[in-house]
């Protein structure tokens, strides 16, 4: 694994002439599309180099509509990004980038992706097809979430995030006993009630998608080990960077706008 780590570095300084990176100790992250970066490295890893992947990709969500924040009507609306081109369009998104990091992923390594009633059963066909196998449909059940402004149907409380490894014969990596301690010595159930982003987690910015630090922390402990490499190919404000690091693992990450790349940057570089 430190030799799979250190060949990502070498490629990060040879790429830097004419791409944004940042390099540190152990963290890689590119400002960068991901789908490109993932082909790159590929190239140069061809039976994989992640012992886990954490993708939280856009939604595709920003259709004009509206929503409540702070008891006031906004726009749902986050950027360009979270455009939707269209059913087939967004398979043909989902499927490319759930291809490559199912190349990228050890033969033991695992993923977690996250989504909403929106996307996830199209996620989750598309790793069935590709070949994952599912190992959990955890539910992250916010505790007070934003009101139904038509009140036309039941509030959206919660997000989905489905586990899932290369194959199911393959030995994923799962922390029963750290978990269990987690949970007041109790085995740990799939629906996991955590509250969004505290203020200290935006003290320098925030993403209009951003997860909380515990979350991807418990997915981490959960699912890898210390110096293990862990890949985030939309990593937004750093959130998936900060719980590696934090927690003794690599970390090389990949995220395309400008201003949230820096936002990252800031994050990781105080941790």
């Amino acid at each position: 694994m430190v030799n799979d780590f250190n060949v990502l570095k070498e490629e990060a300084a040879v790429y830097h002439a004419c791409l944004k990176k940042q390099v540190s100790d152990g963290m890689v992250i590119y400002n960068e599309n991901a789908l490109t970066v993932m082909r790159r490295i590929l190239d140069k890893h061809p039976n994989g180099c992640f012992d886990m992947i954490f993708a939280d990709p856009p939604y595709l969500l920003s259709n004009d509509g509206f929503t409540c924040q702070n008891g006031q009507m906004v726009s749902v609306n986050k950027g360009n990004w979270d455009k939707s081109k269209g059913l087939t369009a967004d398979l043909e998104f989902y499927e490319e980038w759930l291809r490559l990091c199912y190349a990228l992923l050890k033969p033991n390594g695992t993923i977690w992706v996250c989504g909403t009633y929106h996307n996830i059963y199209l996620i989750g066909y598309l790793m069935q097809t590709i070949g994952y196998h599912i190992l959990n449909n955890i539910t992250w059940e916010k505790p007070n979430p934003p009101p139904n402004l038509s009140c036309r149907f039941f509030t959206h409380s919660t997000e989905t995030l489905l586990w899932a490894k290369k194959d199911k014969k393959a030995k994923h990596t799962f922390h029963y006993d750290v978990m269990k301690a987690q949970n007041g010595d109790k085995q740990m159930k799939c629906v996991w009630q955590i509250a969004p982003p505290n203020k200290l987690e935006k003290i320098f910015g925030k993403h209009p998608t951003q997860k909380p630090l515990a979350l991807v922390e418990r997915c981490i402990q959960a699912a890898s080990n210390i110096d293990d490499l862990i890949f985030d190919p939309f990593m937004g404000s750093g959130t998936t960077g900060v719980a590696a690091v934090q927690n003794g693992r690599k970390f090389c990450g990949c995220e395309m706008e400008k201003e949230f790349f820096e936002l990252a940057i800031k994050r990781l570089s105080a941790k």
